[in-house]
């Protein structure tokens, strides 16, 4: 026999209280004393009542969820901040719906799915350079916050790493450490984070009007083995490699020791950027720049909270976090006590 699903009539017959009793006791803005919400939750407690949020959908039209969207999830920076993100959007009473895309293409197809949810508001870390996509985020006319890109518009925030001044920096400090051949990994084109980084490396050097050598990557591991291989073998010596970030890092490591018999740091200093626990592995020991994870998602969290305090202001705002560079033995025979 089939289980009688439990309503909000059986919950307000036991509870003595009328129907609408038990609606107010389950909303967080409604008017009801303590003692009568006390009986109602009592109530649904013993009969194992979970009230249907349709309902409250449909008449206010929020739905108490706040959609995350994530591209690959390979780079481990990306799992922290999701963890940390999820936490912080539970904490604030909201419930967390979560959509895996792969590119903007088909993160466009995914928006009326959202749409349909009527998610309250929509965190992206996918890297965004279209301005179309950037226009059909901004006509679901919910708060849209761009975690680690630099793409706005109305009722678009975003919230990143200062990347051009890391690229800047690290440029900087290989020309105190007398590096002469520099060379600059890429993530894919479409990585604004990574074009961010790239330009302001590229800025650094052109003062000293020296030439970065530049090779492509796809943020992964096995494109920088390969990359960083092919350039080996092609004569290039590197004396100072940036990574658009640590996987790519820890792949360019093991390419110059087992291809080009280089060691690191004598040979060459290379230097990541996210700084993942794989960075800290003894046998990589990766200089890189820590992202602040924590400082990204608290920015984040907190525009939230405003925009959906004031969702008629359509908040656009951007918030740079400056990175911390980490310094380990890929970098240490330039470091100084």
């Amino acid at each position: 026999m089939t289980k009688r699903v439990i309503t909000s009539i059986d919950v307000a017959r036991l509870a003595g209280v009328s129907q609408s009793a038990v609606s107010r006791a389950f909303s967080t803005t409604a008017s009801i004393s303590s003692a009568t919400r006390e009986k109602v939750l009592k109530a649904a407690d013993t009969l194992n009542y979970k009230p249907n949020r349709i309902p409250s959908i449909m008449l206010t039209g929020r739905s108490g969820m706040i959609g995350i969207i994530v591209g690959g999830l390979r780079n481990p920076l990306y799992g922290s901040a999701l963890e940390q993100l999820s936490a912080g959007i539970r904490e604030a009473g909201f419930q967390v719906l979560l959509v895996q895309v792969m590119d903007t293409v088909t993160l466009e197809m995914a928006l009326d799915t959202l749409a349909g949810y009527r998610v309250d508001a929509l965190i992206t870390a996918l890297a965004i350079g279209s301005e179309d996509t950037a226009a059909a985020l901004s006509t679901l006319n919910i708060p849209v916050i761009c975690f680690n890109s630099a793409l706005i518009g109305p009722g678009i925030s975003s919230v990143r790493s200062n990347n051009f001044e890391s690229g800047r920096r690290v440029a900087a400090l290989m020309q105190q450490w007398g590096v002469e051949r520099p060379y600059w990994l890429a993530g894919p084109v479409v990585n604004a984070a990574s074009r961010a980084r790239r330009a302001g490396f590229l800025e650094g050097w052109s003062a000293e009007k020296s030439s970065v050598t530049e090779l492509q990557g796809d943020d992964h591991y096995d494109s920088a083995f390969t990359a960083v291989s092919e350039a080996l073998r092609a004569g290039h010596r590197p004396d100072g490699l940036f990574c658009s970030n640590d996987l790519m890092g820890c792949g360019a490591l093991d390419a110059l020791k087992d291809t080009g018999g280089m060691s690191c740091p004598e040979d060459v200093v290379v230097i990541g950027y996210d700084n993942i626990p794989q960075s800290a592995w003894h046998s990589y020991q990766l200089s890189s720049f820590d992202q602040r994870p924590d400082a990204l998602v608290a920015a984040s969290l907190d525009i939230l909270a405003r925009s959906l305090s004031v969702p008629d202001e359509r908040l656009s705002e951007t918030h740079v976090i400056e990175a911390d560079l980490v310094l380990r033995r890929s970098t240490s025979r330039m470091i100084t006590p």
